[in-house]
């Protein structure tokens, strides 16, 4: 059996999943899709310095762990 797929609007489907833009929800969600990014922009930031996990925490001043 095959079924149709309705293909929605992103921001439709934000508001579906999550609320309104102000809910605790969707400001939760948007505030961990912040996050998110910013951690897989530093993380192709430092492989194009061809930096280490380790050698960015030491400029840091913070640990591997924390990186």
């Amino acid at each position: 059996m095959t079924s149709k797929a309705k293909i929605v609007d992103f921001d439709d489907h934000l508001i579906n999943e999550y609320g309104e833009k102000g809910t605790e929800r969707r400001e939760a969600f948007e505030e961990g899709f912040e996050a998110f990014k910013l951690g897989a922009m530093l993380q192709e930031l430092r492989k194009n310095q061809g930096m280490t996990q380790e050698q960015l925490a030491q400029k840091c001043g913070t640990t591997k762990t924390y990186i």
